[in-house]
């Protein structure tokens, strides 16, 4: 009888390695290689966090703008490859957040934080398909913050009610292409001029005459210690903000109608950003994490702001705003990303290494804008700031 059992035993277990093998093997075939990188990517996304509020390694939901990156290229994704999967993967995480009554979960309107704005763009497409009301009463409220954003002296937004008086590139995404596209969907655009203004103030205030970049921020009021007295910029140049401002460009300009007066400003803003990004651009098609200072003191090749110029020269290119030579520095830049920063791991799933987790200005802790701190932030494989640009860059170069 104990025989029995002991056999017994053994062969349960001899059946659950089997089928711990099995599922491990099925696995592995989930993401094959013969799909297009956009495809991998989105897979892997789908596979490392089984439902859409976990991005992020979000243990709960939370409106957030890494979200709204990841899933407007997953938005990108579906128009070119329709899958249903895409489409429920996407509508899951609205449909956590978006209350019966348009209420946002998580949203906190006093905060005045443009970054919550981006995630918005998700409900155009959701609203025009469904007509459900709470959809539209969601984008009205985040239009509602837009209007009542505070701003500089001169008509910027805050970045946040908490960083008075200072203007992020990083801000120039998260506001801008939301606002432009709700301006021409419900407004007939009145509110062109104001979002041109957005850039102009950074064009004029926040550019580098020497290198032509941008440096991370802008502090009209002069005040904050990493601020430039003169000035008003911080003290360097971070490849992510700038790849933010290039995304805010051309996803602005898929807007802004070609007849207004402000859209060949903005394409020469393009123009002159990425004139003066190319020079910094590494052998290897890659991107330093701070920009303009090569391999020096800890200063490593960076993933998100590399995948983020990658996307904006190729749509630059691919719809006309760019000379057709920024295709091909696209293509170096994504071939160095597959190259040097990528991975795969054991179930097929692409993993892209060497993504700052995350940077700012100020705050609490004080971050000071220097070399140092930049080189020294901490990093994450598979960051969505990574994963969400690599994907439309992906699409834009049809690999």
């Amino acid at each position: 009888m104990k025989k029995n059992i002991k056999r017994n035993k053994l062969l349960y277990l001899l059946q659950g390695l089997l089928l711990i093998l099995i599922g491990n093997n099925l696995q592995a075939q989930e993401i094959p290689k013969k799909l297009k990188w956009s495809e991998r990517m989105a897979a892997t996304v789908m596979l490392q966090h089984k439902e859409s509020f976990m991005i992020d390694h979000a243990t709960s939901p939370k409106w957030d703008y890494v979200h709204g990156l990841v899933l407007t290229s997953m938005e990108e994704l579906n128009k070119k490859h329709p899958n249903p999967k895409y489409t429920e993967y996407i509508k899951s995480y609205v449909d956590k957040l978006i209350q019966n009554d348009g209420t946002i979960d998580s949203y906190k309107f006093d905060s005045y934080n443009i970054d919550m704005v981006v995630a918005g763009r998700l409900l155009f497409d959701i609203y025009a398909k469904t007509k459900e009301e709470k959809y539209l009463k969601a984008l009205q409220t985040l239009r509602k913050q837009i209007e009542e954003q505070p701003r500089t002296p001169s008509g910027g937004f805050w970045h946040k009610k908490i960083y008075p008086n200072q203007m992020w590139l990083d801000g120039l995404y998260m506001g801008e292409p939301f606002y432009t596209q709700y301006t021409m969907t419900f407004e007939n655009g009145k509110s062109l001029d104001d979002i041109a203004k957005q850039f102009e103030l950074i064009q004029k205030n926040d550019r580098d005459p020497k290198t032509g970049l941008l440096y991370h921020g802008w502090d009209e009021s002069k005040q904050m210690p990493w601020a430039n007295k003169t000035t008003g910029t911080s003290p360097n140049f971070w490849s992510r903000s700038l790849g933010w401002y290039a995304m805010a460009l051309v996803d602005v300009l898929d807007y802004m109608p070609k007849n207004h007066p402000k859209h060949k400003e903005l394409v020469n803003y393009l123009n002159q950003l990425a004139t003066a990004l190319t020079p910094f651009q590494d052998v290897s098609g890659l991107w330093y994490q701070v920009t303009d200072k090569g391999a020096v003191g800890g200063n490593y090749l960076e993933a998100s702001g590399t995948a983020m110029f990658a996307y904006a020269f190729a749509k630059g290119a691919n719809k006309g705003y760019l000379p057709k030579k920024y295709k091909k520095i696209a293509q170096r830049a994504f071939d160095g990303m597959t190259k040097q920063l990528i991975k795969i791991g054991a179930n097929g799933e692409v993993i892209i290494t060497q993504a700052c987790a995350v940077a700012g200005l100020g705050g609490n802790p004080y971050r000071d804008g220097s070399f140092e701190y930049y080189v020294n932030e901490k990093k994450k494989d598979n960051d969505p700031k990574a994963t969400g640009p690599f994907i439309l860059a992906a699409l834009e170069l049809n690999r």
